[in-house]
């Protein structure tokens, strides 16, 4: 359903998630008399997609996801764009606040998929109202009119820009040519590799994180933490702390206790003075050791093997890991005894705002959360620990606050992907698999006070038991079992995927091995789906699988499918030095559908690329004694420049389907065909991840 909005310019908004009637149908039931739908959408309270065509011929559409630095702004401008025959430059898509109504969730690489038809929809309507009102105002017939670059063309050249129209469009309910979108054939904009439209602004500094931001003159603000998770302080000397320049309060919160100066080099002189006792925290006994054994001891039985078969066992291990990204956590709070602003970068914004006002005693009325761009999340923005605690601690100083959490209180103290065991047995007899069973454990939160701090918990039992049904592997099995504890996690790019499949896709190069068998050849033979085979058949084509390589040096190849989409991986890998491996080269193929954009679609198989390298290879988080022993990239081993391959290819599929996911998509088929190129070049078999624990 669209709908038309009253307004002095062109204002229109669909319903998003809705299985709308033809455009033109939706418009006659719009008509009539005034209803709810017929007034002007300000953003807040309203479960719509808004387009918008201003007098100095901008589109603006008010987007209800955030951009984290995945593009999904310059994907949703570029269906507008399309629909309109619009310039990209002309096309505007700020972040809209949090509402009250409606689906605002910026996760599960669920964004284009879910705004590609509302988006395109919305656009095709606006495009028909503008040649409508140019076609009444030449008094041609509309059919001969024609768009480009945001103008609506007469045959004999007469030209007229959008917001030229836009008044005249605003009063047009029924439309004298078709408000549909475009079929793929006719595409020009989608599908055509482009560049971010925010991508100047972002590497001139111009654009605006939360950072930057200094609304109504917010504090620099940071808080001490406890040395061990969950620690509490007992009591605190803060007068050294006080009596320094530039202080201007200092406050106990959940988490820690809080300095607000006239800047962050003065809050953290400040932070430093301050003399805690601290209490430690619940798992203060507790050691990596431990837990993997723990995580061992909570993974279910398999079960019994089919008579008759021989099996190819394993067990892996996965450590915790931080979503560490490039933009450390930051938000600005403006809590006054009636009203609170805060803005930060959020993909829950709507689940913020109903935790930030249970949390400083307002209705949700009269909280307002502004969405920021954000600089890097891979799922650590689903939850909002920064945002509350910014509000705790201008509610305690009446003052407004820019709280930062620094590098070390994140690692240390923010969301992980959990540790997890995993067990899978692959049983074969006569040349084939005829059984895999995969069981897991993972690590889930138990403590309430950390689940009640800043979003939704981490899941109550482990991972997924099993992705194989990619595979005719015969009878699939499995089950999954958690160990809980009292710590802060999260959903991790990929979230279950990343391990369970990285495992089984161990097994199943194991399994090719163990029947003599081309790791390739043997996929191809097993895979399920013709897609997944057409995109593994492009990486070994491509990456030119089986060629000889020097001694120490090995291909290793995996393959996903999720989100309506598939990937396959191909690496290659130098591990002549098996304590200091190094990934050459990266061979990618994708079909996800539609690829609106298929430049930001490779950025995104890249980055997944680098989680898998990382993961893999070098990057945990240890615990030692209830503490992170990591606090920064000097220890928190993250892929860098010289880890990165030396090539990288990404081929996107041809498709005219409609999108699906692809944010996550890589990871597991990326982090999988490490680990193999790992085995194959040492002879070895990979068990704990990553393999420098």
């Amino acid at each position: 359903m669209v709908y038309s909005l009253a307004a002095t310019t062109l204002t229109i908004a669909a319903p998003l998630g809705c299985d709308a009637p033809s455009a033109q149908g939706a418009e006659e039931k719009a008509d009539g008399a005034a209803r709810p739908s017929d007034v002007l959408v300000t953003g807040e309270d309203e479960e719509r997609l808004v387009l918008e065509v201003t007098r100095a011929n901008r589109i603006v559409v008010r987007l209800p996801r955030a951009e984290v630095g995945q593009g999904v702004t310059t994907a949703v401008a570029m269906m507008i764009a399309e629909e309109l025959d619009a310039r990209l430059v002309d096309v505007d898509i700020p972040l809209a606040d949090a509402r009250t109504r409606g689906n605002q969730f910026t996760g599960g690489s669920s964004s284009v998929s879910s705004l590609y038809g509302p988006a395109r929809r919305l656009a095709a309507v606006a495009r028909a109202r503008l040649v409508t009102a140019a076609a009444r105002r030449w008094d041609l017939p509309a059919r001969t009119l024609r768009t480009v670059n945001t103008a609506v063309i007469a045959p004999d050249g007469r030209t007229a820009t959008y917001g030229s129209l836009t008044a005249a469009a605003a009063g047009i309910r029924r439309t004298a040519v078709p408000g549909k979108p475009k079929p793929p054939s006719r595409h020009r904009v989608i599908g055509r590799p482009t560049t971010r439209i925010d991508a100047r602004d972002i590497v001139t500094g111009k654009a605006q994180f939360a950072g930057d931001l200094t609304p109504a003159g917010a504090r620099p603000t940071v808080v001490a933490r406890p040395p061990t998770i969950g620690g509490k302080a007992v009591s605190v000397d803060d007068r050294e702390a006080r009596a320094l320049p530039g202080v201007r309060a200092v406050v106990r919160i959940e988490g820690g206790v809080a300095v607000v100066a006239d800047s962050f080099h003065h809050a953290f002189k400040a932070r430093d003075a301050l003399k805690i006792t601290w209490a430690p925290g619940p798992l203060a006994r507790l050691s990596d050791a431990a837990i993997r054994s723990r995580l061992r001891a909570a993974v279910p039985r398999l079960g019994s093997a089919p008579s008759g078969s021989a099996q190819v066992q394993a067990e892996f291990a996965f450590a915790f890991v931080s979503h560490a990204p490039m933009e450390v956590l930051t938000a600005v709070a403006d809590v006054r005894a009636d009203r609170a602003e805060i803005w930060f970068s959020s993909q829950t914004p709507q689940s913020a705002r109903s935790a930030i006002a249970g949390e400083i005693g307002l209705p949700e009325s009269k909280v307002r959360v502004h969405v920021v761009r954000g600089g890097g999340s891979f799922g650590r923005r689903l939850d909002y620990d920064a945002a509350i605690e910014a509000a705790q601690i201008s509610k305690k100083a009446k003052l407004p606050v820019k709280l930062m959490w620094s590098r070390a209180d994140d690692i240390r103290h923010g969301r992980m992907r959990p540790a997890s065991h995993h067990r899978i047995r692959a049983s074969y007899a006569r040349g084939r698999v005829v059984a895999f069973a995969h069981a897991t454990a993972s690590v889930s939160e138990s403590f309430e006070g950390v689940a009640a701090q800043g979003g939704p918990a981490a899941r109550a039992a482990g991972p997924l038991p099993s992705d194989s049904g990619l595979y005719n592997f015969g009878r699939l099995s499995g089950d999954s079992g958690s160990v809980g504890l009292a710590m802060p996690l999260g959903a991790w790019r990929s979230v279950d995927s990343g391990t369970v499949r990285t495992a089984e896709e161990i097994v199943v190069d194991e399994v090719a091995a163990r029947l003599g068998k081309d790791p390739v050849v043997f996929r191809r033979t097993t895979l399920r789906s013709k897609a997944v085979k057409i995109v593994l058949n492009k990486v070994a084509t491509a990456g030119h699988w089986g060629r000889t390589m020097p001694a120490g040096h090995a291909q290793g190849v995996a393959v996903h499918e999720e989100y309506g989409s598939c990937v396959a991986c191909l690496v290659e890998i130098d591990a002549t030095d098996p304590k200091n491996p190094r990934v050459t080269k990266v061979v990618m193929a994708a079909d996800v559908g539609t690829a609106v954009n298929p430049r930001g679609l490779e950025a995104q198989l890249m980055g997944t690329a680098v989680d898998g390298i990382s993961t893999v290879l070098q990057a945990g988080l240890h615990i030692d004694r209830g503490a992170v022993r990591e606090s920064s990239f000097a220890d928190f081993h993250w892929a860098r420049q010289r880890h990165a391959p030396l090539r990288f290819e990404a081929h996107i599929m041809p498709s005219r389907g409609e999108p699906g996911g692809a944010g996550e998509l890589g990871v597991p088929a990326a982090a999988g065909a490490v680990a193999n190129a790992y085995a194959r070049a040492t002879g070895t078999k990979p068990r704990r991840f990553p393999l420098n624990f």
